[in-house]
């Protein structure tokens, strides 16, 4: 029997000093019927994985082995799956069920994504959460594109680079807002108005930039330092998109937030199966092909060994801005 390693989290890690995900044995899964099994050459570590290890999970199930992101190939299941190779990510993985951080996954069908050829098994799982994140509040925030305005605060983070992508590909004009820069890093189907953080008068810089009628939508990346600033830029009727916060509790006048007809909308990716995200990473499959979507840049000789994973969660925690990619097969080199 074929035998490989995973890493397995027994218990919560009292600090982020203390994360030190087990090196276990895990043999050749047989997968049942309608199941496949991927062996994954790449799996990213976010930071919902760092926060799952320090117990931030609630319905998270012990032990397990963690892990939301990953690309692989297909090495047993359904006859036309097979020697296929995918990608994916699930609010469900490293959770409820064994995720993608260990030699072998095993998927329901349904949850299989073909990876888009153009995209090296590294940067494809780069993709994962940030895409299915910036997609899902876009989407229920009503993102048509042409004729509208989308404000993605923290526009240089993952999340804010995947939202800047999908607005632009869509047509929308876009300005970003980030911290220590004016300068856009990620790729964007369209030029992009920029702001720092630090700008004197920024709330009225972003709605002149409007020509006064404020963003349809605001992408709030960060949460708290930027909650106000997002409602003093929308239009009537526009639309604040939360995923994360630092401080727990903001205050804000309810009476012009009413009058204004705004909308305030909480996006939490983990509520999304692997089988979901499959469906909307098929739906942005397009993108990917076409380049008007863009991985992020891994180089594959930097990948991280599993044996090095306590230390990867570690940067990622510290706010690193390069994406942190394991390799659960020894090498990524498969694409």
């Amino acid at each position: 029997m074929t035998t490989s390693q995973a890493l397995q989290l027994t218990a919560k890690a009292a600090s982020a000093e203390a994360i030190a995900p087990t090196l276990v044995n895990q043999a050749l899964p047989v997968p049942k019927d309608g199941e496949a099994v991927i062996e994954v050459f790449a799996a990213a570590v976010n930071p919902s994985d760092v926060k799952a290890a320090l117990g931030a999970m609630p319905q998270a199930i012990w032990p397990r082995i963690p892990g939301r992101d990953f690309a692989g190939r297909v090495i047993a299941g359904p006859a036309e799956w097979l020697g296929q190779d995918v990608w994916g990510t699930g609010g469900d993985l490293g959770v409820t069920r064994d995720g993608t951080h260990a030699r072998y996954l095993v998927l329901p069908q349904a949850a299989l994504s073909r990876k888009p050829p153009a995209v090296s098994v590294a940067a494809a799982a780069t993709v994962g959460v940030p895409f299915i994140t910036a997609n899902e509040g876009l989407r229920r925030a009503g993102l048509k594109g042409a004729g509208q305005t989308v404000l993605v605060l923290g526009a240089n983070g993952k999340v804010g680079q995947a939202a800047v992508q999908l607005a632009t590909r869509a047509g929308a004009t876009v300005i970003g807002v980030d911290r220590g820069t004016s300068d856009y890093r990620g790729h964007s189907s369209s030029p992009i108005t920029m702001f720092d953080s630090a700008t004197p008068e920024l709330a009225q810089r972003i709605l002149e930039a409007t020509d006064g009628r404020g963003a349809d939508i605001a992408y709030n990346t960060v949460g708290s330092p930027y909650f106000e600033l997002a409602l003093s830029c929308l239009a009537v009727g526009g639309t604040q998109v939360l995923i994360s916060t630092i401080e727990r509790n903001v205050s804000f006048d309810i009476l012009a937030f009413y009058r204004r007809n705004l909308q305030m909308l909480g996006v939490d990716s983990l509520k999304l199966t692997v089988t979901q995200c499959a469906q909307v990473l098929n739906d942005l499959l397009p993108g990917f092909n076409d380049g008007s979507l863009r991985a992020f840049d891994v180089d594959d000789a930097t990948l991280i060994p599993l044996s090095e994973a306590g230390d990867a969660y570690r940067k990622v925690l510290s706010g690193s801005m390069d994406r942190v990619v394991l390799a659960p097969a020894g090498s990524a080199s498969h694409a």
